[in-house]
């Protein structure tokens, strides 16, 4: 600042070039922003104000006399930005809207499924051996009851029927789980 001038002035000043730069480029920084941003207004326009941001910065860019134009100094400028907003868009997962949350299957508890676990194994052990055999074959390794008959050893009707109690017990040790246990 020189003696005669006051902060004031500086400021006015630079906002009067600062509009200036933005009559005269801020056309051509909108239209290469919005086809870098993929057509995205609004993001387009958030790098043409971040672009002057930048000018107003450097006001040493703006003044040089080693080229014609500040156009290409701006023009890279945005260019950058774009590609720095790009990359970071990238960087971090997609956002999601209210909406999609909202129509979102809600997944149980790993806590829930766990404590659930342990009751099982817990009313499992209560259960006679014969019982626990033929629940562990038929229910926990998936087997067909002729292959259970055919492990066990016993007839088919004999894995039905031993099922059928097993799990008429289970209903009596886990009340909160008989809907599951049908």
């Amino acid at each position: 600042m020189t003696a005669g001038t006051t902060l004031t002035d500086v400021t006015t000043t630079a906002e009067h070039e600062l509009a200036a730069l933005q009559r005269e480029h801020g056309r051509p920084l909108f239209s290469l922003l919005l086809r870098l941003c993929d057509g995205d207004r609004q993001r387009a326009e958030d790098l043409v104000q971040e672009t002057l941001v930048r000018a107003w910065q450097h006001p040493e860019a703006l003044r040089a006399d080693a080229f014609e134009s500040v156009r290409p100094w701006l023009l890279t400028v945005a260019r950058r930005l774009a590609i720095d907003a790009r990359r970071a868009r990238q960087a971090r997962p997609p956002e999601v809207g209210d909406a999609v949350l909202e129509n979102a299957r809600v997944c149980a508890d790993h806590a829930e499924r766990s404590a659930a676990a342990v009751d099982v194994r817990e009313a499992v052990k209560t259960l006679t051996p014969e019982h626990r055999q033929v629940l562990v074959l038929v229910y926990f390794q998936e087997a067909s009851v002729a292959e259970a008959a055919k492990a066990l050893g016993i007839p088919p009707g004999t894995v039905k029927s031993r099922a059928y109690y097993a799990l008429r017990a289970l209903r009596r040790v886990l009340p909160g789980y008989a809907a599951d246990l049908r």
